[in-house]
């Protein structure tokens, strides 16, 4: 039966109004159909968007365009509409658990578990059948129908060696899961947020939410349960909520914790990965896989939807308060423990290039490498500016002390032992043990604040 949403606000027409302008500029003729669910939320802002956001194309800086043009440079220009199937029934379930006991098939992709009969969050939030929610629901801001940004379930990949269509600066998610490589561009990232699969036998959900510039990646079992994620169109702290299909519950795509919803309090287990250039990956893996543009749906891969947004210093649909230790739009390297947080910011690990420090009882250290493209400043994503990768590792290996720098010949060089690594941790030249990477953020400050009030600025 097909639902439809519903945005409750002061001012409703021109919520109706920015979710139309907003659909037409992500390209329905190219989506899976219409939405399944719906999402009521209280106090739903209705501010524009940058075009392709989740919101209001109309004050876009000027590059707000019709997803039904030619795609960028590389472009799946023919590819048509993928059909999802719908998520089967399935009786009242046991009480949820936290514990990801069960075991992954690595020989291919893995089956999501059947829709449970369970109260919707995404049609209700403010059901009482609900858990006591984690949040305050007027700080949940309902902008665009559920899925309008559709996620990629099972995309098909290539091997890196031959792609032909990414600039070798372009930013890509790295992510390595028992010894299985990916990369996930941002060319395709920002206009799905989303992509469901299994990744060296294990099923995992790799996420990237522009608005907040981050990207995080789940385990994405829970009990007996295989979840997958889909875009709620609502939006908390500016930075993506999701929702599981099989309870449809709601989550933060920032914590990977459910919010609102069935299974309210469950933490999903996050994955280190990291935004690298494809240069960057394809040295570190040149037997890895890119995923493919062969999406099934018609975008603009490689144009920019969020021109010269990390320019703007005013966050889309953030509510504040701002910290003003740092401006908004500033780029930081984020660390989270529990309720614990800290930051390094991007000016700082510049400068420094190799950053020890410690977080939550570890001595870690924080290495910063140029050459990666900024995905949300020039029109076209292969022009940003240069703004650098990261990454975040445990401060020894092999129960030694690292005393890592930057060498003039790239890479970063062990004092004690003479290794070199690279941004992804992994020694050059193929032998020896890689270092063992820490999960974090690569985000902007205002949503690393609004998350972790207290964090923690370490280099200034």
């Amino acid at each position: 039966m097909s639902r439809k949403m519903q945005v409750v606000s002061p001012r409703i027409a021109a919520a109706a109004t920015a979710v139309a302008l907003a659909v037409a500029v992500l390209g329905c003729s190219g989506s899976t159909g219409e939405p399944e669910a719906a999402i009521t939320v209280s106090g739903a802002g209705t501010e524009a968007s940058p075009a392709g956001s989740q919101g209001d194309a109309a004050s876009a800086p000027d590059n707000a365009s019709d997803s039904g043009a030619d795609s960028g440079p590389g472009g799946d220009e023919d590819a048509g509409p993928e059909t999802t199937a719908e998520a089967e029934s399935a009786a009242t379930p046991d009480t949820a658990v936290e514990d990801n006991s069960l075991a992954a098939d690595p020989t291919g992709p893995i089956r999501s578990t059947p829709r449970e009969d369970v109260p919707s969050a995404l049609q209700d939030p403010f059901g009482s059948d609900h858990p006591e929610p984690l949040v305050d629901l007027d700080e949940i801001r309902g902008v665009v129908p559920p899925d309008a940004i559709p996620a990629l379930e099972d995309p098909a990949f290539e091997p890196a060696a031959e792609v032909g269509w990414l600039a070798p600066v372009e930013p890509v998610l790295a992510l390595e899961i028992n010894g299985d490589a990916r990369a996930y561009p941002l060319r395709i990232m920002t206009w799905h947020e989303l992509v469901n699969g299994t990744v060296g036998g294990v099923p995992v959900t790799v996420s990237y939410c522009p608005l907040c510039n981050s990207a995080v990646a789940y385990d994405r079992r829970v009990g007996e349960r295989i979840l997958d994620f889909g875009t709620s169109g609502a939006l908390f702290n500016s930075s993506l909520v999701m929702y599981d299909r099989q309870t449809e519950s709601l989550w933060s795509h920032y914590t990977g914790e459910a919010i609102i919803g069935y299974l309210t309090g469950i933490q999903l287990d996050l994955i280190p990965v990291q935004t690298v250039s494809f240069e960057r990956f394809l040295a570190s893996h040149p037997g890895g896989q890119v995923l493919s543009l062969d999406t099934g749906y018609f975008r603009r891969y490689g144009q920019n939807p969020y021109e010269f947004y990390d320019s703007s210093n005013r966050p889309f649909l953030f509510s504040g308060p701002f910290d003003d230790r740092l401006e908004p739009i500033t780029r930081v390297l984020a660390l989270r423990d529990g309720g614990e947080g800290a930051v390094v910011p991007y000016d700082v690990l510049a400068e420094h290039r190799v950053v020890p420090f410690a977080f939550a009882g570890r001595e870690l250290v924080a290495l910063f490498e140029p050459g990666t493209a900024s995905a949300l400043d020039s029109p076209l994503i292969e022009e940003g500016r240069d703004v650098g990768a990261t990454g975040v590792f445990v401060g020894s290996l092999d129960g030694h002390p690292l005393e890592l720098s930057a060498s003039p010949e790239g890479g970063f060089v062990d004092a004690g032992t003479g290794a070199v690594f690279d941004i992804l941790g992994r020694p050059t030249g193929g032998s020896g043990p890689a270092l063992e990477p820490v999960e974090h953020l690569d985000t902007f400050w205002f949503a690393a604040a609004a998350f972790y009030p207290d964090a923690e600025i370490i280099g200034r």
